[in-house]
């Protein structure tokens, strides 16, 4: 008898372009939240975009709530709640980059409310995920929640972001590349669950920002509505797979056990784009496709280094050498590689 079923949770609303910001209340009445919001977001996002959704709130008669929070942190998360338990919150609505967004969603998780996500900057794909991510110490957790009820991303606030955010995003979408590879493996050799349409999804969007990375330039919105559009399939990805493996393989077990080991030198982005290069070496080989990742990244202006990120080659080798050792997630790395195979990626790609 078959038996198999499945929950997918997607957004109800993506609301993406030009001046969407100022339809942010809109877009709230039309997935039929209700209640008072409670609107989390930091210091540069707030005089960017939050602000003027709390405006909106509160001409609508809402009686909105602001919490402004400086770094993702379980106390940060603790906090929030702490604020949304005393004003009987309706719903949370996070606004800013990764920070601000993976609090208000794990908040509004904890409390079974919903959750609206209003990006400012396109730098990683947690935007739309149902994962968050909160750095504790030497070590960075990845935690399971809801996905937005809608996300709001204005392409002009987005093309107004720093360049470097634009460019990490880039680098995350392009990493899904090596991702989808080790999900595959993962699933030939550990029978592994594989879902072929999320891994698809993934792959086409990793592989639509490498032929068009060329296009994607600063300050354009036309960029910041392609990059968009990619973070949102990759999200998406990830909720039809119920877990984070169609974005999120080797290459971001290197770019976390990098933070351990040098924390606070580079982007998360970029970090896992170099990743990507090393891993794609390491599945295919001197002719696998490690060109193109490096190419793109390149002609996007993300680094394609150590140097690049900041970090020596030791810290790239060691990073590469014990990134098996982060999370029980079977990749190409398998149970650790040798140094002398590390050694021959990095200085083949040129990462070293």
């Amino acid at each position: 008898m078959f038996e198999k079923s499945k929950w997918i949770r997607l957004p109800r609303s993506v609301v993406l372009g030009h001046d969407v910001l100022s339809q942010t209340r809109e877009v709230v009445v039309e997935t039929h939240l209700t209640g008072r919001p409670l609107v989390v977001t930091s210091e540069t996002p707030r005089e960017v975009a939050a602000d003027r959704i709390v405006a909106q709130f509160e001409a609508a008669g809402d009686d909105p709530e602001l919490v402004v929070v400086e770094e993702a942190t379980f106390e940060a998360v603790e906090d929030v709640l702490e604020v949304a338990r005393g004003m009987d919150v309706g719903y949370l609505v996070g606004v800013g980059g990764g920070k601000p967004i993976d609090i208000a969603k794990m908040a509004s998780d904890h409390l079974n409310v919903g959750f609206v996500s209003v990006p400012t900057a396109a730098s990683h794909d947690g935007i739309v995920s149902g994962r968050g991510s909160v750095p504790e110490g030497d070590t960075r957790h990845s935690v399971a929640a809801a996905p937005p009820v809608a996300v709001v991303a204005d392409t002009g606030v987005i093309a107004d972001a720093p360049w470097e955010l634009t460019t990490a995003g880039c680098a995350d979408i392009i990493s899904n590349y090596t991702a989808v590879k080790d999900w595959r493996l993962a699933n030939r050799l550990q029978n592994v669950p594989y879902s072929e349409y999320a891994g698809a999804l993934s792959q086409m969007t990793a592989e639509m920002l490498v032929d068009s990375a060329d296009s994607i330039k600063p300050e354009l919105e036309e960029s910041a509505w392609m990059v968009m559009k990619a973070l949102v399939s990759s999200g998406v990805a990830m909720s039809i797979a119920g877990s984070s493996r169609p974005a999120s393989g080797s290459e971001h077990l290197f770019s976390h056990q990098l933070d351990r080991i040098a924390p606070g030198k580079a982007l998360h982005g970029h970090q896992v784009g170099v990743g990507s290069i090393l891993a794609e070496y390491l599945h295919s080989g001197e002719q696998g496709q490690w060109r193109s990742v490096r190419d793109a990244l390149a002609s996007l202006d993300a680094p394609t280094t150590a140097d690049g990120l900041g970090v020596t080659d030791e810290e790239v080798l060691e990073a590469l050498t014990s990134a098996h050792e982060i999370r029980d997630r079977y990749t190409i790395l398998g149970s650790g590689i040798s140094e002398d195979a590390a050694v021959e990626a990095a200085t083949k790609t040129g990462v070293i």
